[in-house]
Formats: structure tokens, C-alpha cells, sequence
């Protein structure tokens, strides 16, 4: 006999303003407990001292985790200049310190968009999540191992300086997936001849998600306290349901497919559809504006379930 989940079914996608000493994961636990959640998953970690938006995906949203994790983000970050850590963050021991030279405003830009803007290759941090041999490299670095990690290709749209100080940097960067500030960082730092880390980092747009749908960890766990002694665990869970972001959102900038109550049906017991449908590749399915899933359409109109929802409850 199969094992009952514990927790409730409860699909959909809260925003979470993750603070900052936090690990993702511990962040991520916090949020499935408050909504009693059988299934939760994040989509990308931050880092401990990164601050900001982490959509964490609950239930059924949980299968369309991987768009985000492969989508676009905007961060804003500082630059403290002169230092250099083991980590190129402000939570990593320093290795090297030097003096900040002069910095002229319009020379900093033009570096910025002639080193960092477009097709980039950067190497990750040993103190990053990729794994090697199935371990983090950060738990490898911590150990004092040494792993040859190889350079990869990312993609700058957008980097703008926000503000000069005489030992400190601000940045606006909108980036694609793998795309490491830190090491946007440190390569900057190198560039100006003094070294330098993150002091800080925040997350501010994760594909179509801002930052002014987030909620903090304090503004979530108030809204599960009950608001009068006599109010009931299910209008409590009314409220926590009202502020998540429902599964498709995950999945917003794909187009959408309407379908009819009798293709749905054949669709959702596997059935590939003969109908030609005007759309190509993926597309967001609905019957009667229920999100179904998505599906995708091939060369010739035809279209197939590619991720469905569990319709059966």
C-alpha cells in the first residue's frame, strides 16, 4: 500500500523575498511548513548572503520549475573594491587586499559594456552549486580541494552602473540562466587592478516575476496566524492561497492553446491530436480557461502532451 503524503495538495507559486544568512533550501522548508505543503520545490538557489526574489513552487507548479531555473534574471549587486576573498563574496576569507585607484565614471562604463555586455565566458566560483562528481563545489572548496572548473558561456543584456563610491560599486545586471555576479565581480575587480568581492546581492526578476509581488518570510508566517481567536484553519488557508501565483504563471511567456472539452479529454488520456492547430512547439493548454498543462505542436499542427497536470482531484 502506498504511503500518504504528508501535507495538503495546494498548487501554485509564492515569491518569496528570501533574507539574507538564509539558505535557499532552509527558506524553502519554512514556506512548505506554513502552507502544510505535500510538495515544494525552489527554482535556483541564492546564495546565504543574496537577498531577494525565490519563487518557490508548490504541488503541481513544482513541474515547471526547470523554465524558471532556465530563464532570465535581474539582480542588483555592490562591488566593495580593494578586496579580494577566497569566496569573491563577503562571507569568504580574504586572500588579498590593494589599494582602489581613481575611477572615472564614463571609463567604467565604457569597461563595463566593452568586457561584460553580450556573449561572455566566465568560470564559476568554487564556491558555487555546480556539482562535480555529484559533490558541490562549494563543500569540495571548503574542504580545501582544488577542481579545474571549466569556463562557460553566458549572456549579459544589460549591465548598469547605478553608483561610484570611492571604494564601492553598484550594479544593475540582467543576465541569463548560469550567470554568476560574483565572478561579473571579481573579473571587474581584476580588470581595475585592485581585486574585489560582492558585499551585497539582490535578486530582483526572475523571468516575467518583479520584486513588488514578493513577500517576506514575516509577512507570510502573519498571515497564517489566525487573525481572531474563533477563525477557522480553512479561512486561515483561504488567506495563505490568495497571495500564490498560479501554476501557468511559471510558464506565462509561452503561448496559450484553447481546447475544446472533447480534445482535452482525449489529450489528457494521452492522445495525440490529429487536429492542425496554427501554433508551433510549446504551448500553454486550457479547456474552459483550466489550466491543463503544457503541450506542444509539431511541423505539421499536430499536437501532443508534453507536461500535464494532475487532473484527478
Amino acid at each position: 500500500m502506498a504511503r500518504r503524503k504528508k501535507g495538503r495538495r495546494i498548487d501554485g507559486v509564492f515569491l518569496l523575498d528570501k533574507p539574507q544568512g538564509c539558505s535557499s533550501n532552509h527558506a524553502l522548508q519554512r514556506v512548505k511548513r506554513i502552507y502544510d505543503a505535500a510538495k515544494a520545490g525552489h527554482t535556483g538557489a541564492l546564495d546565504p548572503l543574496a537577498t531577494g526574489l525565490l519563487p518557490i513552487c508548490l504541488g503541481e507548479a513544482t513541474k515547471f520549475s526547470q523554465f524558471l531555473l532556465d530563464s532570465d534574471k535581474r539582480y542588483i549587486t555592490t562591488a566593495k573594491l580593494g578586496v579580494r576573498t577566497d569566496s569573491s563574496d563577503a562571507d569568504g576569507e580574504v586572500v588579498e587586499t590593494k589599494p582602489v585607484p581613481a575611477i572615472d565614471r564614463a571609463e567604467l562604463e565604457a569597461l563595463l559594456e566593452r568586457r561584460f555586455l553580450g556573449e561572455i565566458e566566465q568560470v564559476p566560483s568554487m564556491f558555487s552549486a555546480l556539482k562535480h562528481n555529484g559533490q558541490p563545489l562549494y563543500k569540495l572548496a571548503r574542504k580545501g580541494e582544488k577542481i579545474e572548473v571549466k569556463p562557460r558561456q553566458v549572456t549579459i543584456f544589460e549591465i548598469k552602473l547605478v553608483d561610484l563610491r570611492a571604494d564601492e560599486i553598484d550594479l544593475e545586471v540582467h543576465c541569463s540562466k548560469g550567470t554568476y555576479i560574483r565572478s561579473i565581480v571579481e573579473d571587474l575587480g581584476f580588470e581595475l587592478g585592485c581585486g574585489a568581492h560582492v558585499s551585497m546581492l539582490r535578486r530582483t526578476a526572475v523571468s516575467n516575476y518583479e520584486s513588488a509581488q514578493m513577500l517576506t518570510l514575516e509577512q507570510l508566517e502573519s498571515l497564517a496566524r489566525p487573525a481572531t481567536e474563533d477563525e477557522t484553519q480553512e479561512c486561515i488557508q483561504t488567506r495563505l492561497d490568495a497571495v500564490l501565483l498560479p501554476p501557468w504563471s511559471a510558464v506565462e511567456s509561452l503561448p496559450s492553446l484553447e481546447l475544446s472539452e472533447i480534445l482535452a479529454a482525449r489529450l489528457l488520456q494521452g492522445q495525440k491530436l490529429g487536429e492542425r492547430f496554427e501554433q508551433r512547439g510549446l504551448v500553454r493548454l486550457f479547456e474552459n480557461s483550466r489550466f491543463l498543462g503544457l503541450g506542444e505542436v509539431d511541423e505539421t499542427g499536430r499536437l501532443r502532451a508534453k507536461r500535464l497536470l494532475d487532473t484527478s482531484l
